[in-house]
């Protein structure tokens, strides 16, 4: 099997297959191998949480059906603490199980039996965004040169460690919504559209179908609240986009 040469910046990393499914975890695990990736398996939920905590894997890739407990419950239990990537892997193309992946605290999902080579540059794509050393193209543009700290008001984010402090409280966000909240605070009131936010997050073009975007602020606008006396940090541009304001 040849590998295919997407992109020569995550070798070695390792992933964690948690899949009860023997021959699709085999597969998987054959084809990450060939594409430079360490890989490991674990199929069942009660053995999942442990051996993520234990190996501390770059990327996980979680099955929501799962025996013992589920993808969901695992995710809940390793969020707070696992620092690396989570996705979700759904069965269907369901919004409900997309939905509960992301409010689990997943970075992302994919439906199952998607094709190997998609599921890598999306693989790809999010090890691009945490290795990232600078803000956002967009960030530089509005700064002009890239800046370890943003501020915006009582909210402060730190590229340096990720993370985000709000009125002097930590705020505790997935890889996602950080990398979210860091692209709209690199423009403090400016509208920030669909397209540019799947583009610099995602590295393609928003179809103007996928509604994931939207589903990731609402959690992040909800995480914000929670320390926040303003009613809305976030604001819906109807037809345009997103706005930080502060």
């Amino acid at each position: 099997m040849e590998p295919d040469t997407l992109n020569d910046d995550v070798n070695q990393k390792h992933i964690m297959l948690v899949e009860d499914d023997t021959e699709l975890a085999a597969l998987m695990q054959e084809y990450f191998t060939h594409n430079h990736f360490r890989v490991s398996i674990v199929q069942n939920g009660l053995d999942a949480v442990d051996a993520i905590f234990t190996n501390a894997p770059d990327l996980v890739i979680l099955d929501i059906m799962l025996p013992g407990q589920s993808g969901l419950e695992v995710c809940k239990q390793i969020r707070q603490q696992y620092q690396g990537i989570i996705l979700m892997q759904t069965a269907l193309d369901d919004d409900v199980d997309q939905i509960m992946g992301l409010e689990s605290g997943a970075d992302d999902y994919i439906v199952k039996q998607v094709n190997p080579r998609l599921l890598l540059s999306r693989i790809h794509s999010l090890f691009r965004r945490v290795q990232r050393q600078t803000v956002p193209s967009i960030a530089k543009n509005a700064h002009n040169t890239a800046t370890r700290m943003i501020h915006c008001g009582p909210l402060h984010i730190s590229q340096t460690n990720r993370s985000v402090t709000l009125n002097g409280v930590f705020v505790e966000l997935t890889t996602t919504e950080f990398d979210l909240l860091l692209l709209l605070a690199a423009t403090p009131g400016h509208v920030v559209s669909r397209d540019d936010i799947v583009q610099q997050l995602r590295g393609f073009e928003y179809d103007g179908l996928d509604r994931s975007i939207d589903r990731q602020i609402s959690r992040l606008r909800k995480k914000l609240s929670v320390h926040s006396t303003e009613s809305e940090l976030i604001k819906t541009i109807r037809g345009k986009g997103y706005q930080l304001c502060f």
